[in-house]
């Protein structure tokens, strides 16, 4: 009887050990898979331009009226680019000799890569080398005196144009 009683023990102590072991959970085991993919783009030669207007108020012929524009050119980095400005839209109007009209009256005026007014803009190309930021070119404006021409408003327009 001590045997079947060390026996039962022993039994029970194991069968308490199985069950015990079925109740306490092992951790898991997270597996994981992982993989890489590729990310490009291309990016393209590009440029803008924008400009300020040129405002040279109230005329007063007995003087010289001055002004200022900027145009900004904004090229991708590297980029080489020139821009130039056109004669503007008077009829006859050329890079050296621009107007401003009201009907068919004509003021004549002067744009310049120069404050001192001596260097004429759009006579040859001005070169930009693209950075990724605007490059800000001053445009000085004259408007010279001795112009008698009747009290009116007078416009043209100048266009900038980017080449790249």
């Amino acid at each position: 009887m001590k045997f079947a009683k060390v026996v039962l023990s022993t039994l029970s102590v194991a069968v308490l050990g199985i069950v015990m072991l079925g109740l306490v959970s092992a951790p898991a085991q997270a597996a994981t898979a992982t993989t890489t993919f590729a990310v490009t783009a291309t990016v393209q030669a590009t440029c803008s331009v924008t400009a300020t207007p040129m405002a040279f108020g109230t005329y007063i012929p007995t003087a010289a009226s001055t002004s200022t524009s900027t145009v900004s050119v904004t090229c991708t980095n590297g980029t080489p680019a020139t821009f130039l400005l056109n004669a503007g839209t008077a009829t006859g109007a050329t890079v050296t000799n621009r107007s401003m009209v009201n009907g068919a009256v004509l003021l004549g005026y002067g744009l310049y890569s120069d404050a001192a007014h001596t260097a004429n803009f759009g006579a040859t190309a001005t070169a930009v080398n693209g950075t990724g930021s605007a490059v800000v070119t001053t445009v000085y404006g004259q408007v010279p005196a001795g112009q008698y021409v009747a009290p009116n408003t007078y416009t043209d327009t100048i266009t900038a144009t980017v080449s790249y």
